[in-house]
């Protein structure tokens, strides 16, 4: 699809049109292949989006750095289930792309069918901690600049679909950045069914896990044991 120039690309694996959907977002510096055993072991009963996040993948990536943000991509993800004429949506996201999610929920809580967060967490109210997260933002962006793809190649979830160092750079520092508490706040408003997904080696995502399952009414947490930071 475009968007103002930017194409967005996505594929859709699955059954009928009158399934339900699932848009499934991947993480940070990952692709939309992170989910194709998951898209093909739901296809008998849903209808299933990978998408590839702006500066990630087979979507466009754009050298100015206002390209870059999570207003821009959450109104991707809203014209992708406008494309595939899905008027609501599991969103089922991972890491960065869980946070997407939550944030899609904040914004458009009537589209929002059910939410299953897989090795994510609900962001940062305290300012100086969310500073510290915005410092390891810059350091990926930092180290996509100075060192290129190198280390990605073998990566899973990776696809070998980059085509920009400059893409991922700036999708860090525009998509991956963070600036308030609102999805931490809304975590009480979810009404949906939510599945929280975590693996039992993820230490750094335990704790958020913990946390938004205690803070979201009615949710589920499953740990995931000899799993890391990619449990689907």
């Amino acid at each position: 699809i475009d968007r103002a120039g930017v194409a967005i690309h996505y594929d859709v694996t699955g059954v009928s049109q009158d399934a339900p959907l699932v848009l499934c977002t991947h993480g940070y510096s990952l692709t939309g292949a992170m989910w194709q055993a998951d898209a093909a072991a739901l296809a008998d009963r849903y209808r299933v989006v990978t998408w590839d996040i702006r500066g990630h993948g087979f979507s466009a990536s754009l050298d100015d750095p206002a390209a870059y943000s999570k207003a821009l991509t959450l109104g991707d993800m809203t014209a992708l289930l406008d494309e595939v004429n899905a008027d609501r949506a599991v969103l089922m996201g991972h890491s960065l792309g869980g946070y997407l999610s939550l944030s899609f929920h904040v914004e458009h809580p009537e589209r929002v069918r059910a939410l299953v967060l897989v090795g994510t967490g609900p962001g940062y109210r305290n300012p100086e901690a969310r500073a510290g997260w915005n410092a390891h933002a810059e350091e990926r962006a930092r180290q996509f600049e100075q060192h290129g793809l190198a280390g990605l190649e073998d990566a899973p979830g990776h696809g070998g679909r980059h085509t920009s160092t400059r893409g991922l750079a700036l999708a860090a520092r525009g998509i991956l950045a963070q600036h308030d508490g609102l999805v931490m706040e809304d975590l009480p408003n979810i009404r949906v069914p939510t599945l929280i997904v975590v693996g039992a080696d993820d230490k750094p995502f335990i704790g958020a896990s913990e946390y938004m399952e205690k803070r979201i009414p009615g949710s589920r947490r499953v740990v995931l044991p000899d799993a890391g930071h990619m449990p689907n």
